[in-house]
Formats: structure tokens, sequence, C-alpha cells
């Protein structure tokens, strides 16, 4: 089945009403065909719906479909994206590890990571996205997750996602990538080695700015991964909190079974069904949007590069981006919707924004609608400047998340607000 279909199909079986559409399961609980049941599901002798903290009929086909896209086994819906990228270093990571990230990565990343995190007692070391053998020196037998964008925001950096998992890999350290950017239908990172693959479904998952959601799906091979490593021993002994068990000795996806178990259990930042369901129906047209993205992204960038008001453009299949070729072998179908270009200083890029008609300065990417942001004074505030150089963050930065609107107008208007 191609992902065209299965972004239409994959995961729903009609219930006894064969609705077409996924229905939703709106409801907090279910009820027990018997109190030996109702034993049964908490002892996982039985899979089934306990409480819509843990699982939902709706949110479950979100989950299966989504993981089918992009090519793992498994996958848990969170609340935000945020909630999904924090799940996936804290089912790993606790007091006294740490991690290896990207530098150039979505600035609420970067505060979870050095700040957030620094209370839970786990240290973030940042490495250069250019210089995945800059990693290894970072590495010790602490080191629970190396982290990075498929393609950064802002900054619109390429990750070579082949290097990045040969190192992690010898280490045997778990890889996390976020393909919020480029989603399923531009590149797959699981088959490119990567254990781990998070989203923010409220980009372009959604596409219409109406749902907060996360992904974090993961990869067949995790499993023999985390079996006997002695970085994740907490995956191959008895888990006190839940009968004992042990997560690797059982036939379900390791990974996603204890951040199901264990973290959704008790942060509980749980999707709502709705949300699940508004995220549904954005999957199911999310191949043409990306497509359609990309086309006119491609344009915007083709025109701002030939405007002498603007120093430089950052889009992957320019070929004057600088890792132009990595960003061809990846990006076969388009590079996103999201693009970033410099112009001189902080006083003309906020000009620009002031002046702009069609494109809406939201906090936001991946809607239909498209959209500026100036990073420096809004998303990556809260950086500090050197924080702020190694995310490729510049005071005259722009990001723009192109939408679907005809392309013409979108050029015409930035036109008009470069003069």
């Amino acid at each position: 089945m191609k992902k065209s279909t299965k972004a239409l199909h994959y995961g729903y079986e009609k219930d006894s009403q064969s609705t077409m559409a996924v229905p939703i399961y709106q409801t907090t609980a279910y009820e027990f065909q018997s109190p030996q049941q109702a034993a049964n599901l908490f002892e996982l002798k039985e899979l089934g719906n306990i409480y819509t903290r843990l699982t939902n009929p709706t949110t479950e086909i979100l989950e299966k479909r989504f993981a089918s896209l992009e090519g793992g086994v498994a996958s848990l819906a969170t609340a935000t994206g945020m909630s999904a990228i924090f799940y996936a270093v804290a089912n790993v990571a606790e007091n006294g590890d740490n991690i290896i990230f990207a530098s150039k990565v979505y600035g609420g990343s970067t505060t979870l990571f050095i700040h957030t995190l620094k209370r839970f007692g786990i240290e973030a070391r940042a490495y250069d996205i250019d210089k995945p053998k800059s990693i290894k020196k970072l590495i010790d037998e602490k080191t629970k997750v190396i982290f990075f964008e498929t393609i950064s925001n802002p900054s619109i950096d390429v990750a070579d996602m082949e290097k990045i998992v040969k190192i992690a890999d010898k280490n045997g350290i778990i890889t996390v990538a976020d393909n919020t950017v480029a989603t399923p239908f531009l590149v797959q990172p699981i088959k490119y080695g990567v254990d781990v693959v998070v989203h923010s479904a409220t980009k372009y998952t959604t596409g219409q700015g109406l749902a907060m959601g996360g992904l974090m799906v993961e990869s067949g091979k995790l499993k023999a991964k985390l079996q006997g490593n002695a970085r994740y021993s907490h995956f191959n002994e008895p888990d006190l909190s839940y009968h004992g068990l042990v997560y690797t000795d059982l036939d379900l996806p390791p990974f996603t079974l204890r951040a199901r178990l264990s973290l959704l259990r008790d942060f509980g930042a749980t999707i709502s069904p709705f949300n699940s369901w508004l995220l549904i129906q954005g999957v199911e047209t999310l191949g043409l949007r990306m497509k359609k993205h990309s086309k006119n992204t491609m344009k915007v960038a083709k025109f701002l590069e030939s405007c002498t008001e603007v120093k430089k453009v950052n889009y992957p299949l320019l070929k004057s981006y600088k890792n132009y070729k990595l960003a061809k072998k990846l990006f076969k179908n388009g590079a996103s919707g999201l693009l970033s270009f410099e112009v001189e200083g902080f006083e003309k890029a906020v000009k620009i924004v002031e002046k702009i008609e069609i494109f809406s300065l939201v906090a936001n990417i991946g809607d239909s609608k498209s959209i500026i942001t100036h990073p420096a004074s809004t998303t990556h505030q809260q950086l500090s400047p050197k924080e702020l150089k190694d995310a490729g963050v510049g005071s005259g930065l722009i990001r723009l998340s192109v939408g679907l609107e005809n392309c013409n107008d979108l050029i015409k208007d930035l036109k008009q607000a470069l003069k």
C-alpha cells in the first residue's frame, strides 16, 4: 500500500455503524465486560481500552496511520509536539545522564534541553549539525540520546542522518529525529536508520492551524538495540510500577509501550480524541499539501535570491545551498514549505515584517496560510546571544512558512515589503 493510500485508509476498521469517516470517540472511560476482563487489561494479558489518558479508539487510528507513514512499528500521540520530544528523552534519560543535540534546532527544544532538563539532572551537550564527527567527543557511558531535526527550524539546516546514525549505532545510543518540517511524505528518517521520530503534529499534519498534537514513532530495529544494552537497563529489568514487567521481554514495541504505561500515565500530556480526529483529517491530504508547499516555496526562494535587499536565502533545494548534494539525495519530492532569508540587521527585518500584507505574523509553521516570523524577537527570544549564534539565528533572519496561496500573490507581497 502506497503512502497516499495509507493516509486515507490505514488503521481504520469500520465499527457497527460502518461510517466512512473515522468516528470521534469522545469519552474518558470504557465499560469492562467483567471483573476478569478488567483485571486482564490492567495486567496486559489482554489489550484494550481502560482510560483515555492511556488509549482511545480515535487516537489509536491516528497512531497506527502515522506509524505506517513513517515506516515504524508503533506510535504514541501526545498533547503537543514538545511533550512528544520530552517523552522521547525522558523515556531513556534520568538524573546523571546526558543527551547530545544539534545546536540548530527549534528554540523551544533548545530551552527544554538546556534549562528544563537540567532541573531533572540531565545534561544537554550541543554539536554542530554540519560536523557530525564532533558528536564522538561528546559521548560517554551516560549518553542516552542523539537528537536532531531533519530540516532545522528556522536555520534550515539538513541533517546527514546516515553519518549521525552510524556514530550512534556504533556506541549503542538511540537517535531521535524531529521530522516536523519534512513530514513522512518528503523523507522517512527510519529508512536511514533512525530509532525514534518525533513530530509537532500542530504544524503540517493538521495543516490549518486547528489542533495541537505531538507524535512519537518507534523504529522496528529499536527493540534489538535496547535488549541487553547496559545504557538502557530499565528496559531489561522489572518495572516495579507496572507489575514487574520487563519491556523487552514482551512481543510489543518496548519504547512506545514504556512511554505509554509510564510517562503518559504519570505526566498525562494526552491528546484529546477531538484533536486526534482533526489530525486524521489533516493526514488524509498531507501528501498533496506537501507537494504544493514545496512547489510554492521553491519559487519564493528563487525570487528572494534575485533580490538585492536579501543577503542570503536558506532553502535545501537551491543550488546555492551549502549542502545541496545531501538535500537533493534526501528530498526527491520537495523540501517542504519552510525557508529563511537574511537582511541587513534587526531594524530592516522588523520593517519588512511590518509592511507585509498576505503573510501573517504568527508563531507557527505549516499552516495552509503563509506565515512570517522574525525569530530573534519572537520564537528564539529566550536564547542568549551565544545560543542564538549557535542556532544560526541572526538579528536579520526572517523565517517564512509558505502556504498554499497563489505563488504570484506571495511574491508580489514580498516585493513590496522589501522596498
